[in-house]
């Protein structure tokens, strides 16, 4: 089995400074070791497979936003004083040695099917999970917690303009 974690590092751009990343994640207890397929062993740390279910949730038409509004709040300012993107933000994973579960939360665009949306997100992290780590997804719970409106970010927006307090 090829070392999947070095793999998906390596593609990724926003991983930059993996050596330091593993290093905090062995330093928190974070991190799973995958079945043995040879000389050594690969881990995979629930950070990882978080990232990955981020992503694959992203990726689906009809997703607005992953995690509530204090949630996004909250990882905005961590990343703006980290420089860290938020790719795992409203996404709780638990890994074991073979198996993992998701809890993700996120907004739908408005007159998106929410049956269709979520399925659709759910077989995704399923299929990128499993292909990127090997892991076996047991579960992949949703929480639709809002729709979005383009039409009421217009109108705030003109509202903002139209409240100007200065010319």
């Amino acid at each position: 089995m090829r070392d999947v974690l070095s793999e998906f590092m390596g593609k990724k751009d926003s991983m930059k400074g993996g050596e330091n990343f593993m290093a905090e994640a062995r330093a928190e207890g974070e991190m799973q070791e995958l079945k043995q397929q040879g000389p050594g062993k690969t881990i995979v740390a629930d950070t990882v497979v978080a990232k990955i279910a981020g992503m694959a949730a992203r990726e689906v038409r009809g997703v607005h936003a992953l995690g509530g509004p204090t949630e996004r709040a909250i990882s905005g300012a961590i990343s703006r004083i980290t420089g860290a993107g938020a790719k795992g933000t409203g996404v709780d994973v638990q890994v074991g040695q073979e198996e993992a579960a998701v809890d993700l939360s996120l907004m739908i665009d408005y007159g998106q099917s929410i049956p269709d949306v979520t399925n659709d997100v759910r077989q995704n992290i399923i299929n990128q999970v499993q292909s990127m780590t090997g892991l076996r997804v047991k579960e992949v719970n949703i929480t639709v917690y809002d729709l979005y409106f383009p039409q009421e970010e217009q109108q705030q927006q003109q509202q903002g303009e139209s409240e100007s307090r200065v010319a």
